[in-house]
């Protein structure tokens, strides 16, 4: 009989177990220090979507705990949702953080496989990698499934998991470049915390990345926050 470590190392499995690792690693790391893994890039994207993001500096963290909201991708559109936003959509990489979606993805797709393979005694033969791949959308629905009911978990929250705190009034530095009714991101400094957060200009003047800016208030559907240029 093989032992579970030769079956999670083995041929067929070990990709998923690798990402599994990485994605615990990461989790542990982030809870524990709190480091937000800063890449530092500055990268120009013009998204086609009413809710883009122009410019910007976009960090590790950023990405692992943004949540990309249906209305922000939907919007007031011009044009149909792309195929790839559809599925965003569907399988709640938008509207949940995304790295909270991918991780409970990886992890469900990784059990599915290990499972199947070990009841077929395949992981380690060409229908053993044909089972993997064969989990890759069943795993997407239960991810649907399992992620579902924390939607109005996370909307209650920030994204350090702590109750929301007031930061109407408050200053703080656009990290985009945001014209009319583009989203972009910001952090502000509040009660000792560091929040990354989403930001619309309050009239759709230009906020160059770096301004610094004043928080005017918040979305009706607590979303995002209105702002505007700082000037001392």
């Amino acid at each position: 009989m093989n032992s579970l470590t030769d079956i999670i190392f083995s041929n067929v499995n070990i990709t998923l177990t690798i990402l599994v690792i990485i994605l615990v690693i990461y989790w542990l790391v982030t809870m524990v220090s709190g480091i937000d893994f800063d890449l530092d890039v500055d990268i120009d994207v013009d998204v086609d979507v009413d809710a883009g993001i122009e410019g910007g500096n976009v960090d590790f963290h950023d990405i692992a705990n943004t949540e990309v909201n249906k209305e922000d991708v939907v919007g007031k559109r011009r044009k149909p949702l792309k195929w790839w936003q559809v599925i965003l959509i569907y399988f709640n990489f938008v509207g949940l953080p995304f790295m909270f979606t991918f991780t409970s993805w990886i992890f469900i797709w990784w059990i599915c496989t290990t499972v199947s393979t070990t009841i077929t005694n395949s992981f380690n033969t060409t229908f053993g990698f044909v089972l993997m791949l064969a989990g890759f959308f069943p795993s997407l629905f239960i991810t649907k499934v399992f992620t579902s009911p924390f939607k109005s978990f996370f909307k209650n929250l920030n994204q350090d998991g702590d109750k929301p705190i007031d930061i109407t009034g408050r200053t703080g530095v656009s990290l985009s470049k945001i014209t009319d009714k583009k989203l972009g991101s910001a952090e502000i400094k509040a009660e000792g915390v560091t929040l990354s957060i989403n930001i619309k200009s309050l009239n759709g003047e230009l906020i160059e990345f770096r301004d610094q800016i004043l928080i005017i208030k918040q979305s009706a559907d607590k979303t995002f926050y209105y702002a505007q240029k700082y000037i001392n």
